[in-house]
């Protein structure tokens, strides 16, 4: 039983550590685009959302994607998605994407913004540590404690 106390903490924390990791590439990704001074003109080739919550009372989250194309500098054709993206844009419509000529495919549409992604980064990762931290103290509470319970009833 002791080992379930150990197991679902180290499991949240496995969990929390890949979504650092997803939120700090992310972030480098999208420096590497901001910085590397490569536009393209590139096509809204599909927009859509997703949603996500709403069971049991949960508040809704919907998620708008879209779908762009452009063509490399060296003529490549690249297809991307990006999620949170400007509701103002539309299937048909052009815009102007950052990319980097190593990773075409993680372009961004958005615009540069080192500071706002830098920040959101950062407040994520606060966040990882939290949980992080909050499940290192629930392990040793409880190992605490079962040695106290272990100490009582060891004698006997």
């Amino acid at each position: 039983m002791s080992v379930l106390f150990y197991a679902v903490p180290v499991m949240i924390i496995a969990v929390v550590l890949l979504m650092a990791t997803r939120a700090v590439r992310r972030s480098l990704e999208l420096r590497s685009a901001w910085s590397s001074g490569l536009t393209a003109e590139a096509r809204c080739l599909r927009s859509y959302t997703t949603v996500s919550g709403g069971g049991h009372d949960t508040s809704v989250t919907t998620t708008l994607h879209h779908v762009y194309e452009f063509t490399t500098r060296d003529g490549r054709p690249v297809r991307f998605e990006e999620s949170s993206g400007r509701p103002t844009v539309v299937e048909g419509d052009i815009v102007t994407v950052h990319y980097d000529d190593r990773n075409p495919e993680k372009a961004t549409a958005h615009a540069p913004s080192q500071a706002r992604a830098a920040t959101g980064t950062v407040v994520m990762l606060v966040f990882c540590g939290l949980i992080i931290a909050f499940c290192v103290f629930l392990m040793t509470a409880l190992h605490e404690m079962s040695e106290g319970v272990d100490s009582l009833f060891g004698g006997i």
